[in-house]
C-alpha cells in the first residue's frame, strides 16, 4: 500500500532521509519523493533540473500500517498522514497507476515534447503522451505545463516540464 505523509514544504528530502534512518526495512518498503524534470536557462544554456512534483508530501510504501504509524512518531517535522479525519487512507489504485505511469520506477517525470495544433496541445513524446486532457496551462517560454491531477482525495495542480517544438 502507498501512503502519503504531509510535511512542511522544503523539508521533503530531510524527512525522507530521517524515515530511511529510523524506520526498519520490514516496516517501510520504500520512502520516496516524486520529482519532475524542468528545463531552465542558466548562464545562456538550457539545463535540466529536478524539482519536487508534490511539494509538502513524502510517499511511503508499506504493508504494516500500524507499525509505520508507531515508527513515524520518531520522525521530526511530520505534520500528518493523509486520510479522512481519524483514518489513514492509502492511495487509490488509479492514483498509484498514474504515479507509476508518469514517474516510472525512479519516480521522476521526464521532460515531454509536444506541438500545438489549432490551439490544441498534442504531446508527441514523454510521460505526458495521452494525458493532454489534464493539461490546464502551458508556458512555452519557461517550458512548463500545469496539470490537474486527481490525488489525495481531491484535485492537485502540479507542474511538469514540457517543450513545445512547433505551433501549426
Amino acid at each position: 500500500m502507498w501512503y502519503v505523509v504531509q510535511v512542511r514544504t522544503g523539508t521533503e528530502e530531510s524527512i525522507r532521509i530521517q524515515c530511511e534512518k529510523h524506520m526498519s526495512e520490514e516496516v517501510l518498503e520504500r520512502c520516496f519523493i516524486p520529482y519532475y524534470e524542468e528545463s531552465k536557462r542558466i548562464r545562456g544554456s538550457w539545463t535540466i533540473l529536478e524539482k519536487v512534483l508534490f511539494p509538502g508530501y513524502v510517499f511511503m510504501i508499506t504493508e504494516k500500517l500500524e507499525r509505520l504509524y508507531e515508527q513515524l512518531h520518531g520522525v521530526i517535522g511530520l505534520t500528518k498522514l493523509i486520510g479522512t479525519g481519524r483514518e489513514i487512507v492509502p492511495l487509490r489504485e488509479e492514483e498509484i497507476a498514474f504515479m507509476q505511469g508518469i514517474g516510472g520506477e525512479k519516480q521522476v517525470v521526464e521532460m515531454s515534447e509536444g506541438v500545438i495544433e489549432k490551439s490544441c496541445v498534442r504531446i508527441t513524446s514523454g510521460p505526458l503522451v495521452g494525458m493532454e486532457g489534464m493539461i490546464r496551462k502551458i508556458d512555452r517560454h519557461k517550458r512548463k505545463a500545469w496539470l490537474e491531477v486527481p490525488m489525495f482525495g481531491g484535485v492537485q495542480m502540479v507542474q511538469v516540464g514540457v517543450e513545445i517544438v512547433a505551433k501549426v
